[in-house]
């Protein structure tokens, strides 16, 4: 006699709380009831056979609505009743309330995770339901102009759909249903989506010393099609640095992360987040970023899976076509491979990616910014990669990168004004301990800097000493 386990439950006598247990079976993969056998296999039999056989079918019936198969079992010479539950195509419920069969346990759907059982039983995917009270009109005309002058230049669309109307755009890519535009083109390519679903927008936050010590804020909102570009803005001028290095005579300051392989991070947690779901999380800290999207991963996936060949399986796959069509993302589950290969070619550590809180993490660890300020302890693998890299750097006088050890700091103080002018004209009330953590400065030159621009007659302090807020002066 086999164990309990997805398919199959005993218990010892009938007790109503068991169409729970129904109601699971009929929600997952169908299972076996046993009554008569208790949770050791030891074979107990039942009372009343005949009217058991008769009163159980039907509490199933009244309750669930599930018509069962019951039969009855002679085993090692005791009556027991087999109650047979197929696998429901509609969901069903007991007293209101759903269950479903996973492994040997009974659970209960609540909140998000039920309303995606709802749509999955019904056949249907959330970016796939028209969105009530919208019209083309609040579709914007520009973000499907940035789609088109991507796809086609992709050559994943034809040059000729410029031609085409915005409603013939949706139609083709599935966004549209008897002329209404589903909830998947409004948060594509809605006008502001956040009206119509507030945790579309993008949250980013920097913080110090643990997560209550939070130093600065973001919520990126718009459409999710240019989405990740104000992103990548906002981290490039706001959170991230860029060392300055020379190849021969020319300059260059590229992100401390790989920005193509970032990119693609950013792409993957907005594609496969549970779209009614709550926030895209980013937390930045000193040493590493949590990029955090609710979703569990398809079922029978793990992040193994993911580090490997394997099939792509979108959560929402209409929006993933977007994505595809624009060249943002790959269609054959190869994102996952193209960013370690750009984390190895910089030679930074690989992201890790955690399956946590009912969705995906993904650590980046802030490698470059950690030992510009002194910080990093190298491991005896870094140090071996690091001698590997001497051996191979070119002489004196040849072409060589040079690294600035410390970009802000050989900034001059003009390029350093400039920049604390522009972080003031985003934000008036913007603090010094802020602006010193964006520069990588200390307060005191921080300050240094705010006096010379007030004595230049660029920037004006209003309001009190404690407090207030600055103008810049054009």
């Amino acid at each position: 006699m086999n164990q309990e386990n997805q398919n199959v439950e005993h218990k010892r006598i009938w007790k109503d709380e068991y169409l729970k247990w129904v109601s699971g079976f009929a929600n997952a993969q169908g299972g076996k009831i046993y009554i008569g056998i208790d949770d050791d296999l030891t074979v107990v039999g039942v009372d009343n056979l005949h009217k058991q056989l008769e009163d159980i079918p039907n509490k199933i019936i009244n309750n669930t609505g599930v018509f069962p198969e019951t039969n009855h079992l002679t085993i090692e010479g005791k009556d027991v009743i087999e109650i047979v539950i197929e696998p429901c195509g509609m969901p069903i419920s007991y007293r209101g309330v759903y269950y479903y069969r996973s492994g040997a346990t009974k659970q209960e759907f609540r909140g998000t995770a039920l309303h995606q059982f709802l749509l999955k039983k019904m056949g249907l995917n959330w970016e796939d339901i028209p969105c009530d009270g919208v019209t083309l009109d609040d579709i914007d005309d520009g973000a499907i102009e940035y789609f088109l002058d991507y796809a086609i230049g992709e050559g994943r669309m034809e040059p000729e759909s410029r031609k085409s109307s915005k409603e013939e755009v949706l139609s083709n890519l599935g966004l549209i249903k008897d002329g209404i535009p589903t909830n998947g083109a409004v948060l594509l390519f809605g006008k502001y989506p956040q009206r119509r679903f507030v945790t579309s927008s993008f949250k980013i936050g920097r913080f110090g010393a643990d997560d209550a010590d939070l130093l600065s804020q973001d919520q990126i909102e718009g459409n999710l099609i240019q989405m990740t570009d104000k992103i990548m803005q906002v981290l490039s001028s706001k959170y991230l640095i860029r060392p300055i290095h020379y190849e021969g005579l020319q300059r260059k300051e590229p992100l401390e992360i790989p920005e193509d392989a970032l990119r693609e991070i950013i792409f993957n947690s907005i594609v496969h987040k549970l779209q009614f779901g709550t926030w895209n999380q980013m937390s930045i800290y000193d040493d590493h970023i949590r990029l955090w999207n609710e979703g569990v991963l398809p079922e029978n996936y793990t992040v193994e899976t993911l580090m490997s060949k394997h099939t792509s399986k979108p959560r929402n796959p209409k929006m993933a076509q977007v994505f595809y069509r624009a060249g943002f993302i790959e269609a054959w589950g190869r994102g996952y491979e193209k960013i370690m290969k750009a984390f190895d070619k910089a030679n930074l550590k690989r992201p890790e990616f955690i399956v946590e809180q009912g969705g995906v993490t993904a650590v980046i660890c802030r490698e470059i910014f950690m030992s510009i300020r002194g910080d990093a302890k190298l491991t005896p693998t870094d140090t071996e990669s690091i001698k590997n890299r001497t051996k191979t750097e070119p002489k004196p006088n040849q072409n060589r990168t040079k690294i600035e050890p410390k970009p802000n700091q050989n900034r001059t103080k003009t390029e350093q004004k400039n920049r604390i002018l522009e972080l003031l004209s985003e934000n008036p009330a913007i603090t010094r301990t802020e602006i010193a953590e964006i520069l990588t400065l200390h307060e005191s030159s921080v300050q240094r800097r705010l006096e010379a621009l007030v004595k230049e007659g660029r920037l004006r302090h209003n309001g009190p000493t404690n407090g207030g807020s600055w103008e810049v002066i054009r």
